[in-house]
């Protein structure tokens, strides 16, 4: 995401500058934003939003697997490898994810293998408000769901993402 936008620009963008702004709100996933576009005008910062997630909710379940499988493991390889998107790294950071213990990391390496195996996409949760041994519990809690409670859970993580994400970026 680029700096605080207000609703107005937003709904006066061009296709390309609406998605180049909005295409991150839903990770690594721009065509959530591509087909939002389409909807314009939006009322309200929370009119957008819901627009948005609609969007996902009616997509195919094979997008919105995709969707799920775009989010990084928290506390995972693509935090080693210096590979998160800034919102994702921003996120992780405030949950004090970039700050655990080796015994924590390592509880959380097999927490995200054994839930990767299970479900066969990674652990979602909005992290914001949470600290790491929320997170941890929470993971621990979701492992005895089954794979359909844990696709619907991990698609409303997801807006619950999308809404933090769109109040930062146009509330600031």
């Amino acid at each position: 995401m680029t700096g605080t936008q207000t609703l107005a620009t937003l709904n006066h963008l061009s296709r390309q500058k609406f998605v180049a702004i909005l295409g991150s709100i839903f990770e690594h996933s721009p065509w959530v934003a591509e087909r939002a576009f389409d909807k314009l005008p939006f009322e309200s910062v929370g009119n957008l939003q819901q627009i948005m997630f609609d969007i996902v909710l009616v997509s195919s379940d094979e997008e919105r697997l995709a969707l799920i499988r775009n989010h990084p493991e928290l506390a995972g390889k693509e935090a080693d490898a210096g590979t998160l998107t800034a919102d994702s790294e921003k996120e992780q950071s405030r949950a004090g994810l970039n700050h655990c213990s080796a015994e924590e990391l390592e509880l959380l390496r097999g927490l995200n293998k054994n839930y990767l195996d299970k479900f066969g996409f990674p652990f979602v949760i909005a992290v914001s408000g949470l600290n790491k041994h929320q997170i941890i519990a929470a993971m621990q809690t979701r492992l005895e769901n089954n794979r359909d409670i844990e696709f619907t859970t991990s698609i409303n993580e997801i807006g619950k993402i999308a809404q933090i994400r769109l109040d930062t970026l146009i509330n600031g």
